[in-house]
């Protein structure tokens, strides 16, 4: 249905004459009187009655004044933020993120609400695999998602944060959860605790690239879930894992972490966001995160 006929029947029932609403609209009464025969023939029925006071609605008019209403007013709604938006304007910044990251994030929050009161910031926490979706359907401006992010360079403006150590986790009666720090090649025997594509694109890979390089072939147990599942895999299966260092807070019993200590063992920390104009609110993020100590 065409949005411009539903306009011009909406101001004649403002108005209450066609002449009124054709001076409103900056068009002829006869453009104005067929837009409405148009809409007429569209819904297949009379909408207005002319009479001496003017026009009125028939039945017909009223059902669709009452419903097409509110369709029409969030289709302005809707249009008005999507013009915002394009504009680089835009009251809410939308952010996904790994909550095992948050500490990365939140000093970036609080210098874009320093500079920005008047946004609304939305926090989401999203797996990489949900943050990537999200920004795909347009339903997060931004995500601080791990070294995923380097899947979206052809889709997604990204920059890497920082290059961060990698850490084993391990049980707690590991033979090895005395050491400082661990090599791959002592991990050589175990089984790894993996993760599912769908929440953590790219990371079996990554652990099996990083094995290759160290002369062996990963052998996993079983996909995790999460991080928190993983890390319960592993006292679970008595198998380790790999996790990227800004997860070092995230404590489950049973479980240490020590950093591995292979040169090039690296994992990145990145935020992806929208392409096209980048608001001012969102920029002050990106550059807040940018400048953040990591």
């Amino acid at each position: 249905m065409n949005i411009e006929w539903l306009r011009s029947f909406f101001m004649i029932v403002e108005h209450g004459s066609l002449n009124k609403a054709a001076e409103r609209l900056r068009v002829s009464q006869s453009t104005l009187t067929r837009q409405v025969q148009s809409l007429e023939q569209e819904v297949g029925g009379v909408l207005l009655e002319r009479g001496p006071g003017g026009v009125a609605l028939t039945a017909t008019g009223h059902v669709l004044h009452d419903g097409m209403g509110p369709v029409l007013m969030k289709f302005d709604a809707v249009m008005s933020g999507v013009r915002q938006r394009a504009r680089g304007q835009s009251a809410e910044v939308r952010v996904g993120y790994l909550m095992s990251a948050a500490n990365y994030l939140n000093p970036a929050l609080a210098a874009l609400r320093k500079a920005h009161p008047e946004v609304k910031v939305t926090m989401r926490d999203l797996s990489p695999g949900e943050q990537i979706a999200a920004l795909r359907a347009g339903e997060i401006d931004a995500g601080l998602i791990g070294q995923a992010g380097a899947l979206l360079r052809k889709e997604f403006y990204v920059k890497t944060l920082a290059s961060l150590p990698v850490l084993v986790a391990l049980g707690a009666e590991h033979p090895l959860a005395g050491r400082t720090g661990v090599k791959l090649t002592d991990l050589s025997k175990e089984l790894f605790v993996g993760a599912l594509d769908e929440d953590m694109p790219g990371h079996n890979r990554w652990v099996t690239q990083l094995c290759r390089r160290a002369g062996f072939r990963a052998r996993f147990v079983q996909n995790a879930e999460s991080l928190t599942h993983g890390l319960a895999l592993v006292v679970t299966e008595g198998a380790v894992s790999l996790i990227p260092g800004y997860a070092e807070r995230v404590r489950v019993p049973g479980v240490v972490l020590r950093p591995l200590r292979d040169a090039g063992a690296k994992c990145e920390l990145m935020v992806a966001w929208q392409r096209g104009k980048t608001g001012a609110a969102l920029r002050a993020l990106i550059e807040a995160l940018a400048a953040g100590e990591v």
